[in-house]
């Protein structure tokens, strides 16, 4: 029996594709809600496939696994572990951490589990996670493994761009009224997660806008562990290239990850989205 298990969901997002600890990784799914049909774990759908703005009939909806399918997974994960460390997307994002919590206290008798809302999503999730498996590999006790991840959660900075309001608003996060005149005028909100909440910080024009904003946001770093840039469903390569080159030139030792949006963080903010996740150097 191994010890520690690492606990994620999928919306995460790695910056590679192999680290320590990796085997030890376990992945619980969403079902996607989209027009009035669910997607099991998201099956049969791609973040590509989603339409640039959120109609009526899409009511696109990231769906949580209920306590009992979470307690289920746990009760057979301890049959190989003796500890579960559960990381997940910010509860302020998704319904999954508070069903967790039930799960964990309906299992605890079974299985150790500690829970740690991650307050950000897609890679900086990935980045904290990774953290952990790590820190399991190298034999970390389940106590110490928690207070390196919560150590590090303040150090992940998440960036989140997007110009399909619409999907803001069928996840709950703007007003419809908010939306409609956003998309209308062709406004790209730039958000960060503060303590895992979405908080509206500038509005761009245009991409080169949303990219220049960036540059100017890792201006405020001395040190960084790791650059991650989330492009959407349609890529912006040149701006793209742009803000890779700036990151070269002033953090020429910080590895700089690019990735494409996944279908879970695409539900929520819409496919035509750009973000920037920074992790800070301890």
């Amino acid at each position: 029996m191994s010890s520690i298990c690492i606990l994620t969901d999928s919306a995460v997002q790695f910056t590679q594709p192999g680290f320590a600890g990796r085997n030890d990784v376990r992945v619980i799914a969403y079902d996607v809600h989209l027009q009035n049909q669910v997607y099991p774990e998201g099956e049969g759908y791609r973040s590509t496939s989603l339409p640039p703005v959120a109609g009526e009939k899409l009511n696109p909806r990231l769906v949580p696994p209920e306590a009992e399918k979470i307690s289920l997974l746990l009760q057979n994960l301890a049959l190989y572990y003796q500890e579960i460390i559960a990381i997940f997307t910010s509860s302020e994002l998704s319904g999954l951490f508070a069903q967790a919590e039930k799960a964990a206290s309906s299992v605890k008798s079974i299985i150790p589990v500690t829970l740690i809302d991650s307050q950000t999503t897609s890679v900086g999730l990935g980045l904290l996670v990774q953290l952990a498996a790590e820190s399991a590999a190298n034999g970390l006790s389940a106590t110490e493994i928690e207070r390196r991840v919560r150590k590090a959660v303040p150090r992940v900075y998440t960036l989140l761009s997007t110009a399909g309001l619409s999907y803001l608003s069928e996840a709950g996060f703007i007003d419809l009224a908010q939306a409609t005149v956003g998309e209308m005028l062709g406004l790209i909100p730039i958000f960060s997660l503060e303590e895992g909440k979405l908080s509206p910080i500038e509005k761009a024009r245009n991409i080169r806008g949303v990219m220049d904003f960036f540059q100017e946001f890792l201006g405020e770093f001395d040190h960084l562990q790791h650059i991650a840039l989330i492009q959407g469903a349609a890529p912006f390569n040149h701006e793209s290239h742009i803000l890779r080159e700036h990151a070269s030139d002033h953090f020429p030792k910080t590895p700089f990850s690019e990735h494409t949006i996944n279908l879970p963080l695409a539900t929520l903010i819409g496919p035509r989205a750009l973000a920037l996740i920074i992790m800070e150097a301890e």
